[in-house]
């Protein structure tokens, strides 16, 4: 076995143990694009060693991804997906694993009619809703690991050589994800706990808001009574612990709806639905975006907080040290998994449910009583630099900063 296939080997173990967690009986779905087969012929094979019941596997390709939106018929993009919202709800009910499998090209979608994108993600988006609130709400365990591939690998190294960029980025891959420690389970389980401990500091706390400062953003986010500070790792219906994104740097939690108020820019291009947002500023009013303006995207940014009425509110707000290891490596990989782990952050859309006390069990009308969002979307955006000071603001007026120059104040 040569060095690359033994990290390929531990990477499908980290995905398969501390990603999704899968249990002996359980069931594993994989989502993955054609070009990861081998890696993910390595996590069947590690599922079923565990005692995983099935491994189903769903496969996608980018360029017939791309042809599809080109040239299928309009009506396409307007009707659910009924049938794999279906099977994806019944496989979760069913308490299936969901690992999900991405190596994706920023520039996919690279003009292609916005509309038909758009149309796309809303359609998808209320026909999964069920499955969504499962999701957010930890009924099931889930996670996201990236492989690379050649377009998207051009895109984060344009200045190495060609044949050389692919292994590049598995490098910057494996490194992201601890496979260069000499226990990289082990690294990771550490990892998880100091993120706890700086939960830990926060759920004490209790700030009633954050007032965020930073060149081109000055943003007040009120915070939900009851709110809590989650991190890397989570708990699903059984009792299971599981890692959603691996990488993972980053604290979170869900925002009050109403309680946005102020501008905030973004300091990363965000690449979504295959094309790229770069250069834009948010302007909230009582927890709704009012104007939004990009230097590139303007249209795909529209369309993105167009996808429904809670595409206009803030369901998440994501605090990540400037010195953390994404962040050091300098390296901008155009795809929020990692650069959401280099950068503060926020996400418009869908709050998680177990970001609120006792939201895990509460309806969607429940959670929006408690003033968390719904939404048919969840989309992270960057926000975060060296020059970014938050400061948290008790019940009392009482104001103590928690983050200095990019990096935690405590």
């Amino acid at each position: 076995m040569t060095d690359f296939e033994a990290k390929l080997s531990k990477y499908a173990d980290l995905a398969v143990q501390i990603g999704v967690n899968v249990q002996p009986g359980q069931i594993l779905v994989v989502n993955a694009p054609i070009l990861a087969a081998d890696f993910v012929r390595m996590i069947t094979a590690k599922a079923y060693a565990i005692g995983a019941s099935l491994v189903k596997v769903n496969w996608s390709d980018a360029s017939i991804t791309r042809q599809q939106f080109e040239h299928a018929a309009s009506e396409v993009f307007t009707e659910p997906p009924t049938w794999y919202a279906g099977e994806m709800t019944e496989l979760a009910e069913k308490g299936a694993a969901i690992l999900n499998v991405i190596a994706e090209d920023p520039d996919a979608l690279k003009g292609i009619d916005p509309v038909r994108i758009s149309n796309y993600q809303k359609v998808r988006g209320a026909a999964l809703t069920k499955y969504r609130e499962m999701q957010m709400s930890d009924k099931v365990s889930w996670s996201i690991v990236a492989v690379p591939c050649q377009a998207w690998a051009d895109k984060v190294f344009p200045n190495v050589p060609a044949e050389e960029r692919v292994n590049k980025l598995w490098e910057a891959i494996f490194h992201t994800v601890r496979l260069d420690r000499e226990d990289p389970v082990a690294a990771w389980q550490e990892h998880l706990n100091t993120l706890d401990q700086k939960a830990n500091v926060l759920n004490a706390k209790k700030y009633k808001k954050l007032h965020y400062i930073a060149p081109g953003t000055d943003l007040s986010i009120e915070l939900p009574e009851g709110h809590i500070w989650a991190q890397g790792d989570s708990i699903n219906a059984k009792g299971h612990s599981f890692v959603a994104n691996m990488p993972t740097e980053e604290v979170f939690t869900a925002p009050l709806k109403t309680g946005v108020n102020g501008t905030v820019r973004s300091t990363k291009p965000l690449s979504h639905g295959g094309n790229i947002i770069d250069g834009f500023s948010i302007t909230f009013e009582n927890g709704r975006i009012v104007s939004v303006s990009a230097e590139q995207g303007q249209e795909a940014l529209e369309h993105l907080i167009s996808m429904d009425e809670g595409a206009k509110y803030l369901g998440e707000v994501a605090l990540v040290p400037h010195k953390s290891p994404i962040s050091e490596s300098n390296i901008l990989y155009y795809n929020t998994l990692f650069d959401e782990n280099a950068s503060n952050h926020l996400a418009i859309g869908m709050a998680y449910a177990f970001c609120l006390e006792g939201g895990k069990d509460m309806t969607p009308d429940e959670l929006i009583a408690h003033g968390l969002n719904n939404s048919v979307t969840h989309v992270d955006f960057m926000i975060g630099s060296a020059e970014m000071n938050i400061y948290g603001i008790s019940a009392d007026g009482t104001e103590e900063p928690v983050f200095l120059n990019g990096n935690w104040a405590f």
